[in-house]
C-alpha cells in the first residue's frame, strides 16, 4: 500500500521518525560540553569509586583513609613544614579551585607556593595520570556536605570568570 501516492511504506517513514525524536531527545537531554579540563565529576559513581581506590592508594597514608589528615595540620612542625591537611569539609582543600588543586596534585605544592615551599606531598605527575587526578579529586569532593559542595562550586565559577 502506497503512503501519500507516492510508493513509500509506513513503516520506513515510522523509523525515520523514531530515529528523529531520539535524536532530539538525546540533544536536549546531553550533558553538555565542557571546556573546562579540571571539572570534577563527584556524582559520577564509576569515577568516584576509581578515584576512592587511588585515594586509599596514594593518599591515605598521609591525609588518613576517613581524609582528616594528620593531627595539629596547622601548626609546622620541627623541620618546618605543615602536617598533611585533611580532605573533608574542615579542611581547606573545598577553599580552592579545581584548577588549583589539580596542579598541586600533579605538580606538588611547589607549583603554586613557590619553589622555597618545602612540603613532603610528592608531585604525581608521574604516578598518577590526568583523569586519574581527576578522580581523587572527585571521591574526595563526593564526601562533602552539600552545603561545602555548593560553595565550592561558586569558588569554581568564579575562577572561571577570571
Amino acid at each position: 500500500m502506497a503512503l501519500f501516492g507516492r510508493g513509500v511504506t509506513p513503516i520506513p517513514l515510522l523509523a525515520v521518525a523514531i530515529l528523529l525524536s531520539g535524536w532530539l531527545a538525546y540533544l536536549i537531554y546531553m550533558p553538555q560540553p565542557t571546556n573546562d579540563p579540571y571539572r570534577l565529576k563527584p556524582d559520577d559513581a564509576m569515577v568516584v569509586a576509581k578515584g576512592a581506590s587511588l585515594y586509599k592508594q596514594h593518599c591515605a597514608s598521609c591525609h588518613g583513609t576517613d581524609l582528616a589528615g594528620e593531627a595539629n595540620w596547622k601548626t609546622r612542625k620541627p623541620d618546618g613544614r605543615l602536617p598533611a591537611p585533611p580532605h573533608d569539609e574542615s579542611g581547606h582543600s573545598w577553599h580552592h579551585d579545581n584548577a588549583a588543586l589539580f596542579n598541586v596534585t600533579k605538580y606538588g605544592p611547589q607549583y603554586v607556593a613557590g619553589a622555597k615551599y618545602k612540603s613532603n606531598m610528592p608531585a604525581f605527575e608521574k604516578t598518577l595520570s590526568d583523569p586519574e587526578i581527576i578522580a581523587v579529586l572527585s571521591y574526595i569532593k563526593s564526601t562533602w556536605p552539600e552545603d561545602v559542595r555548593a560553595a565550592h562550586d561558586e569558588i569554581n565559577k568564579r575562577a572561571r570568570q577570571k
